[in-house]
């Protein structure tokens, strides 16, 4: 077909330069601009075919640059955990920010994936029609129904009691690659131009995992980009977990939107979130006085948050609160190497001033106020109230101090039952700051009781 458009299109260039010798000066024009406009015409067949030679091998971008439609190639699972009571999906394409617009979740009601052309009206209708009673089989099919181009999607649904259905537009088996669908138990894995094992590998994987939604919902995405993925590579991946129950804080919503390596970057994104639950814990332990589990759960942030610079001021906090001074000096180290800016986080750490390794870059001559307030802001996290008392003394003798340093002090006097100096220390901060609204609520509670 291809050849024949180029003869016939190249047949047309003879019977215009004869017709061009016969006629006056203004049929010569006529047929100078027939000919131009043959010509373009000839230029944009010859693109054309020139284009789809060139993408051929590309069957994301083939479909969507000769219709203008938005197509992804993609693979995702939706899932529900009826424990939890979380719905969560996982999606990863060889598109930009697949995440923006695959993904629709409402605690409580659902959650639909959309991928290959995309369309949200199937997820605000079917939440609709959810509302209205109606099974998640009617509520993705009545959109269906009224859906001229159902054909190029593919939609998946789960319902508040984790009933699933799906569908894989009757288009998107022309495409290069396998598109279909698996429906299990509370979850559904489904794609298009995948390798041929993908999807069995992320139902399995799935099915036989562990831990939380999220953490199985990114373990089957890995599956199945390790089966194969998409025959035409990667570029994006999001995994969103929402909870009845859940805090906002709880409530997982992780995104790598431009990548080359889309999911090993969200597997980083997942430790990071965990791993500073783990370092939560680490420090709530320590505060209940169980130092095996404040252990053992910092030595697991410690393995999760690795990479992320602005976490190492805690972790090297958390390492001294369990005694482990020489880790803390090397996670402070670390900080440093990875990131000159890191400096700023120095002053926190005062109290290792002595240490023959940090002493020649911790220099208590040069600190500001900003500075002494980290300084025994820390000595403060770190259940230190006297060291607090003296070393704020020791600044005021010498006229360094601020409104916050006074609040300091008396927060420490009140941490050790020492009232009337609390109350002196944070009226003084407020006489100083009348907007310092952490001295004025300390004080307030200090006078009721």
């Amino acid at each position: 077909m291809a050849k024949c458009l180029i003869e016939s299109s190249i047949l047309l260039i003879p019977v215009l330069t004869i017709a061009e010798t016969i006629g006056g000066n203004a049929r010569t024009n006529i047929i100078h601009q027939s000919k131009n406009n043959q010509m373009k015409n000839h230029k944009k067949i010859l693109l054309t075919l020139l284009l789809i030679g060139t993408l051929s091998t590309y069957g994301q971008n083939l479909p969507s640059l000769l219709t203008e439609k938005n197509i992804n190639s993609t693979f995702s699972i939706l899932a529900y955990d009826e424990n939890a009571k979380e719905w969560g999906i996982a999606v990863a394409t060889n598109n930009i920010y697949v995440g923006n617009s695959t993904i629709y979740i409402e605690p409580e009601l659902g959650a639909f994936s959309v991928i290959a052309e995309t369309e949200p009206k199937y997820a605000t209708q079917g939440f609709e029609n959810l509302k209205k009673g109606k099974s998640i089989k009617q509520a993705i099919t009545e959109v269906k129904n009224g859906d001229s181009q159902a054909n190029y999607r593919q939609v998946s649904g789960i319902d508040t009691k984790g009933n699933v259905f799906a569908f894989t537009g009757k288009s998107l088996k022309y495409w290069n690659g396998k598109a279909s669908q698996i429906l299990g138990t509370n979850y559904v894995v489904m794609g298009n131009q995948l390798a041929d094992e993908v999807l069995s590998s992320m139902s399995s994987t799935f099915e036989n995992s562990k831990g939380t939604l999220a953490e199985r919902l990114l373990k089957s995405l890995i599956a199945g980009q390790n089966a194969g993925g998409q025959i035409s590579g990667k570029q994006s991946a999001a995994v969103v977990v929402k909870g009845a129950n859940n805090e906002w804080y709880n409530q997982i919503d992780l995104r790598v939107d431009n990548s080359k390596n889309p999911v090993e970057e969200l597997q980083t994104l997942m430790n990071y979130h965990y791993g500073r639950i783990r370092l939560n814990q680490a420090l709530y332990a320590k505060r209940e006085g169980n130092l095996e589990r404040a252990k053992q759960k910092l030595t697991e942030a410690e393995s999760m948050l690795n990479g992320w610079t602005g976490m190492y001021s805690k972790i090297a906090g958390a390492n001294i609160a369990v005694g482990n001074e020489n880790s803390a000096v090397n996670w402070i180290k670390k900080g440093l190497a990875e990131n000159s800016n890191w400096k700023t986080n120095l002053p926190a750490f005062y109290f290792l001033r002595d240490n023959l390794e940090l002493k020649s870059i911790i220099k208590p001559d040069s600190f500001s106020v900003k500075d002494w307030e980290s300084a025994i802001g820390m000595l403060s996290n770190l259940g230190q109230e006297l060291e607090v008392i003296k070393l704020a003394e020791e600044l005021i003798d010498k006229n360094i101090e601020s409104s916050y340093l006074n609040f300091l002090i008396g927060r420490s006097y009140f941490y050790e039952k020492e009232t009337d100096k609390a109350i002196k220390h944070l009226e003084k901060a407020l006489k100083m700051d009348s907007e310092n609204i952490e001295a004025q609520m300390l004080l307030d509670k200090i006078r009721i009781n």
